[in-house]
């Protein structure tokens, strides 16, 4: 439901540069004045609008969807939604072993591999993003639908695989037609929270 990341747009070794809105919306940004990720979207900053009678019931159908993703075994996309309508905005931790091992992911992290082995790049890689999609994972497609990745590659023997994902729903988005505006509104009325969601993998062998 939440929108993807499938753009590389961070910079080495620094905190994610904002892109212009027609380039992405939804990558990590810098901070807003009140301390949240400034995304550029047309959403509103956390809590600055007020609560309607609909935002609790969109919130509380959210918190069912999520239990019953849970029961079906969707875990990953399960523990994503709750971690949004906990509303806390902490940080949440990724499974870099889970995510490293699906295919597209796999074939993205060889490929920039073996780009570095051919002397294109060393040490640590540029962010850049890798599609998930329903055929690959329904679990993880509901939880990410995309992520950045980054390979840190200290010598020829040994790599590493770092992950990063703003999760947000984004007003103007929709998914097989159902908007993500009721959905981007918990946050801004302050019963939601967007979140950053990162993970690594330790040193592999090459």
């Amino acid at each position: 439901m939440e929108t993807g990341e499938i753009r590389g747009d961070i910079g080495k070794g620094g905190s994610p540069r904002v892109p212009a809105p027609a380039q992405e919306a939804n990558l990590p940004g810098g901070g807003r004045a009140d301390g949240d990720p400034s995304l550029p979207n047309d959403n509103a900053p956390h809590a600055t609008l007020p609560v309607r009678p609909t935002d609790r019931v969109v919130r509380a159908g959210c918190y069912a969807l999520a239990g019953l993703w849970w029961l079906i075994g969707l875990r990953r996309a399960s523990g994503m939604l709750r971690h949004y309508l906990a509303g806390t905005g902490n940080p949440y931790a990724l499974d870099a072993a889970e995510l490293v091992a699906l295919p597209p992911v796999r074939a993205a992290v060889n490929a920039r591999l073996m780009e570095a082995e051919a002397g294109h790049w060393s040490e640590a890689d540029e962010w850049r993003g890798v599609l998930i999609t329903p055929g690959t994972s329904v679990d993880w497609w509901l939880a990410v639908r995309g992520i950045q990745y980054r390979v840190v590659r200290p010598n020829a023997h040994y790599y590493r695989v770092e992950f990063h994902k703003t999760w947000n729903f984004d007003r103007g988005e929709s998914e097989f037609g159902v908007p993500f505006a009721p959905f981007a509104r918990l946050h801004e009325v302050g019963v939601a929270h967007e979140f950053v969601a990162t993970g690594g993998t330790g040193y592999l062998p090459r």
